[in-house]
């Protein structure tokens, strides 16, 4: 447990962003994606010194989906009795395959409980073609589909076992979110500047980035048998269960052995080492194009081998049917160049 006194919290403010990635087209700039970026050293611990910055990483920001493995520690830490792929999908931003509808609905089944006691809002598969191939079959937006059901299942299967209400679980009063607000301020080490709703109905915090990073460092770095670790080790060993087929931030963490990622809406990225190097990343307009690039040049900042990065090299623009450019970070976060391979 990191005991040591909360900061205040981040200001409120419009945040500095400043350039992070170009989009080239024939070597001339045609797009210029903003955005901030941290970089940690690791101490062991997770509250490693900021070895790198560029934007505003201390402005207030709602970290979405990226604050899943918090949420995650909170209910390990409360009695979640999951671990693996379930736990996985617990902090999971699925892509709406059978594996992750089929593990929702065990985790359910675990609970004694069913699709209609969800509470996250009905929706179809995140996946473009898992959609696709849903909305021919001719199935509705539901729960079950909807990216953060496997969340939400755990949530309900905690509030069961611990006998805490059903009805009111995303509630910020009930006794689950506030667990889940002890953690935020542990493990960023500073206090949350506004509570506000996420995408599926969750209470969600605004932290800073420097501060969102500084969590999924302490979690990377979370000794065994601690909830962190069961964290770490589900995330780790089962990327897949967490986001999906193809999906880049699965192959971010099988590209490099020991990483902990995790993404979010409006273009936010988390990785940690084991030893406690971190990176958090925000990209102003929430361009996914420029989120994984970028992340990678900021892995690459904290030591990570730039060969291992290749696959996460921007995507190329292209003109008559060739490459005649791509999305790259700036100079700045690009002391190696990663080139995709052809």
């Amino acid at each position: 447990m990191h005991r040591s006194t909360p900061a205040d919290a981040p200001a409120i403010r419009e945040p500095r962003h400043v350039p992070v990635a170009h989009v080239t087209r024939g070597g001339v700039i045609e797009g210029v994606h903003h955005g901030s970026v941290v970089v940690l050293d690791g101490d062991g611990d997770g509250d490693g010194a900021v070895r790198f910055r560029l934007g505003d990483t201390e402005a207030a920001f709602y970290p979405r989906s990226a604050l899943k493995p918090l949420q995650a520690v909170a209910m390990v830490r409360a009695g979640l009795p999951l671990d693996g792929e379930l736990l996985s999908l617990a902090m999971g931003s699925h892509s709406g395959e059978e594996r992750h509808l089929a593990g929702t609905r065990r985790i359910l089944e675990l609970a004694g409980l069913g699709e209609d006691h969800l509470r996250n809002v009905p929706d179809l598969p995140y996946d473009p073609s898992v959609r696709d191939t849903w909305v021919r079959s001719g199935r509705p937006p539901s729960r079950l589909a909807q990216n953060c059901s496997g969340k939400h299942a755990a949530m309900l299967y905690l509030c069961r076992l611990n006998g805490w209400p059903l009805e009111t679980y995303l509630d910020p009063a009930h006794p689950l979110q506030i667990a889940v607000a002890e953690v935020v301020q542990e493990f960023t080490g500073q206090r949350a500047a506004h509570v506000s709703v996420d995408g599926c109905g969750t209470p969600l915090f605004a932290v800073s980035l420097h501060g969102l990073a500084r969590a999924a460092a302490r979690i990377a770095t979370a000794p065994p048998g601690t909830p962190g670790y069961r964290v770490a080790d589900a995330l780790r060993g089962h990327p897949e269960m967490a986001s999906g087929t193809g999906r880049d931030t699965a192959a971010l963490m099988r590209a490099v052995p020991g990483l902990l990622a995790k993404d979010g809406f409006e273009g936010v990225q988390i990785a940690a080492l084991p030893d406690g190097r971190a990176i958090a990343v925000k990209i102003a307009d929430g361009a996914n194009r420029a989120r994984i690039p970028v992340a990678a040049a900021a892995l690459t900042l904290a030591g990570v081998d730039p060969r291992l990065l290749v696959d996460c090299a921007g995507e190329a623009t292209s003109g008559g049917g060739r490459r005649v450019g791509s999305v790259r970070p700036v100079p700045a976060l690009a002391p190696h160049t990663l080139t995709r391979p052809a």
